[in-house]
Order: structure tokens, then C-alpha cells, then sequence
């Protein structure tokens, strides 16, 4: 890679930029499941119901947003809060560049600072690169979901990974 990008926290001066990435996912995608694209009322929206305890970042290259990867809690019952599932997009011009491992890195990092437990990943299948990232970052295939999801008119596979944070 030419030049690390800045990590930084997500702000709302970003929104827009991150629905850019975030919603190409969705149209003519699997990678979401989401079935509609995301507008600004939205993000801001899902901004404000995040929990203090859960992150947002961005890959941020030459002033620019290239990805974002947050952090959600994976269940909903109070047991499950030490269980974080992470999600990671990047735009698409900046694949395979390193950036989505620091990024990625970034945020496990910061759970770890945050006493959380474990993280877990569910990526849509196919997808070899985002297996490969999360693998590399010391994520491991837990199990695989067949036709967990429609959308476009198919079925589509989920693969469950997680990470052991401490």
C-alpha cells in the first residue's frame, strides 16, 4: 500500500460518504442482506440508538473515506453483551490494499480495550476476500447457515466466524 490510512472514529460529517460504501452492498449485492439503500436520516438515525459502548471507524485515505467497520452487540439479551458482531465495507476501488486489515484490526482492538469477550463475523457467501481478511485477523469458521437469506431472487449462504478478544 502507498500510504497507511488515518483510523480515526466515525463522526456525522461522514454519513454521507459512508452510505456511498455502505450501499453498495445492497443494490445488486448480497454481501447485505439489507434490501434498501440507506439515506442520511437513517444513518443518523441508527447513529443516535448506538450504544456509548460500541464503535464506529473509518479508513480514512488523502482526506477521503475508504471503509468503515463498527460494532454491534450480537444478541439482544443482556448475556450476550460481552459478544460483539463487527461488520466492514470498503469502497470497492480499495480492495486488497491492506486497508480493511487495519481497519478491521482497529476495531478488534478497541473491543478488546472495551472488556469485550469475542467478536463474530457473518459474511454472505461467496465472498473469499472477506473470509480471508477475517480469518487473518485470527477469526475462525464456526459454522455455515445454508439458505439463511433471499434476495435477488436466490437463497444465500451465511458463514459464522468469531474471535476470542482475550
Amino acid at each position: 500500500m502507498d500510504s497507511p490510512p488515518v483510523i480515526r472514529d466515525a463522526t456525522p460529517d461522514d454519513f454521507e460518504r459512508i452510505n456511498e460504501i455502505y450501499n453498495w452492498t445492497i443494490v445488486d449485492n448480497h454481501v447485505s442482506f439489507d434490501t434498501e439503500p440507506w439515506d442520511v436520516a437513517r444513518r443518523q438515525q441508527w447513529w443516535t440508538e448506538r450504544p456509548n459502548d460500541l464503535d464506529c471507524l473509518v479508513a480514512e485515505l488523502f482526506g477521503q473515506v475508504v471503509g468503515i467497520a463498527y460494532s454491534s452487540f450480537y444478541r439482544p439479551k443482556r448475556a450476550y453483551r460481552s459478544t460483539a458482531e463487527t461488520t466492514i465495507v470498503l469502497d470497492t476501488s480499495y480492495l486488497r490494499r491492506g486497508i480493511g486489515s487495519r481497519l478491521l484490526g482497529a476495531l478488534l482492538e478497541r473491543l478488546r480495550e472495551n472488556g469485550f469477550h469475542r467478536a463474530i463475523a457473518i459474511v454472505a457467501l461467496p465472498n473469499d476476500a472477506s473470509v480471508e481478511l477475517h480469518e487473518r485477523l485470527g477469526y475462525r469458521i464456526v459454522g455455515t447457515i445454508s439458505d439463511a437469506g433471499r434476495k435477488l431472487d436466490r437463497y444465500w449462504d451465511t458463514m459464522i466466524l468469531e474471535c476470542a478478544l482475550d
